[in-house]
């Protein structure tokens, strides 16, 4: 089995709407039209979220689009998928999100290997100051490399 990485998506949203303290690597109970759909690269993940429910981690809000050539017996796009983890891993982030202010969420999908992997974080939210602070940050130093390329470019 090939450990090649191939990326199906990343959650945009959530590096710019939280700081991101943890992350880790779980993977996924999928039916087959859902691998089928995450090849074409249809999903979303803006609103997604992780939980715990007895002991159990499952990610929700999580879309999947319906795979297009599927018969008859497709699947719900935004139904509650099980996240894989070891135990030992499951009690560590279990720990440090019940922490007040962190939550858990995706942060990206992707092909390891033949399997789907899901990158959690352990998150806690930004304020608008923080948010514009980052834009500010990145502005300038969009700025300085145009600055660095004109004065290599001449």
């Amino acid at each position: 089995m090939s450990d090649a990485v191939k990326n199906i998506t990343r959650n945009r949203k959530a590096y710019h709407d939280y700081f991101v303290d943890d992350e880790l690597e779980a993977g996924m109970v999928l039916l087959g039209s859902e691998v089928k759909s995450l090849r074409q690269g249809k999903v979303n993940l803006s609103d997604a979220y992780a939980r715990f429910d007895n002991g159990e981690l499952y990610l929700v809000n999580a879309h999947i689009s319906p795979y297009e050539n599927a018969t008859h017996t497709n699947h719900e796009p935004e139904r509650v998928r099980k996240l894989l983890m070891h135990k030992r891993e499951l009690r560590k982030l279990s720990n440090k999100a019940n922490i007040a202010g962190f939550t858990l969420i995706p942060l990206a999908l992707y092909f390891k290997g033949s399997t789907v992997k899901c990158k959690i974080g352990v998150c806690r939210g930004k304020k608008l100051f923080d948010k514009r602070e980052d834009l500010r940050k990145r502005d300038a130093a969009r700025e300085m490399a145009r600055s660095h390329a004109r004065n290599y470019r001449r």
